[in-house]
């Protein structure tokens, strides 16, 4: 079975360690409101209008967003720029969308990734069944487990879906010995505040996370809700800055955490 894939970026450094190339994968069952990458929510390829400007003349072009691979063509792909991840302890990164959702095919790529020592991160919600995580989980050198919410009622609010099994699914990670990051995507009038602060605190304690990520919301992606047609419910909400969560990093730094702001 093939699968679909809507961007590659490489020599990417906030993504796992060292030089990385990211693939973004199509689909996510989650619908959180400040999504940065909503081009990738669908999980079948998209055809939209490109619009080009040349001077005082404007040009529509299409686009396909979203390519079909086999894992033998993605490999082939990602295998030019092994010279940079030997060089600097990098590798291959999955993200999304969610890739989880494409379970097969991830299964298939990250098994002929780890069969030729190449190193593996995914960059997830976390939100699979614990059987389909089980065989994940050794073919993945490190996790970037996303977590928006602590509070239910408000992950159901802002993402569509309950965040337990998410919950249960990073906490059996840990205790069954394998390497995450927290990520926590920091937006205002979602969890920008001390109480969520307290219950992310609360949540890592005595928990063995390599970091915590604090991504701060930036509006970037207002383009792409204009490009695709879409709804953006965060249009009129300014991007934060690295500077307004320099209380959390000394937060979680203070419980002996390393702490990175912007991944």
């Amino acid at each position: 079975m093939p699968g679909i894939v809507f961007d590659i970026k490489r020599f990417a450094v906030h993504d796992g360690p060292g030089i990385r190339t990211t693939v973004h994968m199509k689909g996510c069952p989650l619908r959180c409101t400040w999504c940065h990458n909503p081009e990738g929510i669908a999980p079948e390829p998209v055809e939209v209008l490109k619009e080009i400007r040349m001077g005082n003349r404007t040009f529509h072009q299409k686009e396909t967003v979203g390519k079909h691979f086999t894992v033998g063509e993605l490999y082939a792909d990602l295998i030019k720029d092994r010279v940079f991840w030997d060089e600097s302890g990098g590798g291959v990164t999955f993200s999304g969308g969610e890739p989880l959702m494409q379970h097969d095919f991830l299964l298939e790529i990250l098994t002929l990734l780890k069969e030729n020592g190449i190193h593996t991160a995914l960059d997830t919600s976390c939100l699979t069944s614990l059987s389909l995580l089980k065989e994940i989980v050794p073919l993945t050198d490190v996790f970037l487990a996303d977590l928006k919410t602590l509070n239910d009622e408000e992950h159901i609010r802002f993402t569509g879906v309950s965040n337990r099994s998410i919950i249960q699914n990073i906490e059996w990670i840990l205790q069954h010995g394998y390497a995450a990051r927290l990520r926590i995507p920091v937006v205002p009038g979602v969890n920008f505040n001390d109480n969520s602060l307290q219950e992310f605190l609360k949540f890592v304690s005595n928990k063995p996370f390599e970091s915590i990520d604090l991504l701060p919301f930036h509006s970037i992606a207002s383009a792409k809700y204009k490009r695709f047609g879409m709804e953006n419910a965060m249009h009129d909400v300014p991007s934060l800055s690295r500077e307004a969560l320099s209380e959390w990093k000394a937060a979680f730094e203070k419980e002996n955490f390393n702490v990175n702001i912007g991944g």
